[in-house]
């Protein structure tokens, strides 16, 4: 999509902090981050939320979280642990919709929704 963010960033229009790229996937830092490590990870592909993508090409997933699985083994952040969040929606706050992954570690979290 020409006005997505993400597709932006992916084609290299908007300039990101670049953490992971592959074939199919795009890492990058997060500009507001929520813990001390905060990555976005994209299908380089546009869907508009994980519910999207699951309906039109479930490999997708695969892809992201298989990025995310290489990702964490080699930065060490799996050792530490991590959570992986995706919103859908407003309400749930998405704020970009381009379906994304947020990688949160390298700190103690509090528990999901504190």
């Amino acid at each position: 999509m020409s006005d997505c963010l993400f597709c932006k960033i992916i084609k290299g229009d908007i300039p990101s902090q670049k953490i992971y790229e592959d074939d199919f996937v795009f890492g990058f830092k997060d500009l507001n981050p929520m813990a001390k490590i905060h990555h976005l990870f994209v299908h380089k592909e546009h869907t508009g939320n994980v519910n999207e993508l699951v309906e039109t090409s479930p490999k997708q997933l695969a892809d992201v979280y298989l990025a995310i699985s290489k990702f964490s083994k080699e930065s060490d952040l799996e050792r530490e642990g991590f959570r992986v969040v995706t919103n859908v929606g407003p309400n749930a706050g998405q704020t970009v919709f381009h379906t994304h992954f947020h990688v949160l570690g390298g700190e103690r979290l509090g528990h999901f929704g504190s």
